[in-house]
């Protein structure tokens, strides 16, 4: 849902201006979001919507040029812009509090002396002021420190949680166009997930994705129908294989390559094997075993290659990422040249591959180990 802009009523000074983002869903809890120095910018307001995604009402306040002398935002102000979250009619629930930079600083100033049930600062501005808060924080928060910024004295605190991302600088979680700009995309979407785990335990909303992952599968393999496939993603979702880079990114090109080369290009007999799965706040890792008969070209998985009338076995892993109610992004990974033996096209002979073996073991891990070590055998009987 597209965000709007109110007009909050100060107790000290002029109005302060916010954009406000809301959740598909209709309500939900409520996020205070804080910008850095650059102010109420595009990736503040990105950051909104997102997280409007994720289910909460977000309240992304303007306070540039508002910090009284001996810095920082007046709880005073702070306090309306709470007030103004809670009585959005859309608002349900709980507030948290989320803080960049200047707008991280703030956050933890609001943890220690604001009504709020949790908070998360992203590399926050003078950390000596920060130190002095700690012994006040009462609600749970979450520290996302560059590394110039790591300090042992946020470790240790119960309600704090305290994370340090390595040869990152402040500012690595935002993105900007320019080459010398600190973004570290991993850094960043690592953050996001502890950031995302703090919320929902906190806050909420909870999600079944056990659920929403087996009614995404459901219409990909059994009733093969991509027009229900579809609305189980956000707007704009991406799929990647990582052996064979197929997929797509974005609705137009993610459904043609459903319709085209996926849904329809798995074999008949395809069967997946479950064999664990493991649910986190915004992500399920799923670890299965793919079953096929290779009767047709299989777009996806064995793209080029003529169809061989071989039967396969595959250990396959799926990271699924999701956003609210709908999944995000696939990442799914499996043993090419274990399949690429499997069906005849790779001669094992001399190279550290295995064939259908390696799915046998997935299940059964009484099965021999290091078949393929021809040092194996050297350290029988020999001290351990």
């Amino acid at each position: 849902m597209p965000g709007t802009f109110i007009d909050i009523a100060a107790r000290e000074g002029a109005p302060i201006r916010a954009y406000v983002t809301r959740p598909a869903q209709g309500s939900g809890p409520g996020v205070v979001l804080l910008h850095d120095a650059a102010g109420l910018d595009a990736f503040t307001q990105s950051t909104a919507d997102r997280f409007a995604e994720e289910g909460y009402v977000v309240l992304a306040p303007d306070l540039t040029g508002r910090a009284p002398k001996g810095g920082g935002v007046s709880m005073e102000n702070f306090a309306a812009v709470i007030d103004a979250l809670r009585a959005l009619p859309e608002h349900a629930g709980k507030v948290g509090v989320l803080g960049f930079g200047a707008g991280g600083r703030l956050a933890v100033q609001a943890a220690a002396n604001a009504d709020i049930d949790c908070a998360v600062a992203y590399y926050p501005h003078d950390l000596p002021a920060c130190l002095d808060d700690l012994r006040t924080i009462r609600c749970p928060m979450v520290f996302h420190f560059a590394e110039p910024q790591a300090s042992d004295a946020f470790a240790g605190k119960p309600p704090i949680q305290r994370y340090v991302y390595s040869g990152c600088a402040p500012g690595f979680a935002e993105p900007a166009a320019n080459a010398d700009s600190p973004y570290d995309k991993p850094a960043a979407l690592m953050a996001y997930s502890r950031t995302l785990a703090l919320l929902r335990e906190v806050l909420g909303p909870v999600y079944d994705l056990d659920r929403l992952w087996e009614q995404h599968c459901y219409f990909e393999f059994a009733t093969r129908d991509v027009d229900a496939v579809m609305p189980t993603m956000v707007a704009e979702p991406y799929v990647n294989h990582v052996p064979t880079m197929t997929g797509g990114v974005g609705y137009g090109q993610l459904k043609r390559f459903y319709k085209y080369h996926f849904v329809d290009s798995n074999p008949q007999d395809t069967k997946l094997i479950p064999v664990s799965r493991t649910i986190g706040a915004d992500r399920i890792v799923d670890e299965f075993v793919f079953c096929a008969t290779h009767d047709r070209e299989i777009d996806w998985l064995l793209p080029g290659l003529a169809p061989t009338g071989r039967y396969f076995e595959v250990p396959m892993l799926a990271v699924v990422r999701f956003r609210g109610d709908k999944l995000y992004n696939e990442h799914i990974y499996w043993d090419q040249a274990s399949v690429l033996v499997q069906i005849g096209v790779l001669d094992p002979t001399g190279l550290p591959v295995a064939g259908r073996e390696t799915a046998r073991k997935m299940i059964d891990e009484t099965l021999p180990s290091n078949t393929l070590m021809r040092n194996w055998a050297s350290s029988e009987g020999k001290p351990v």
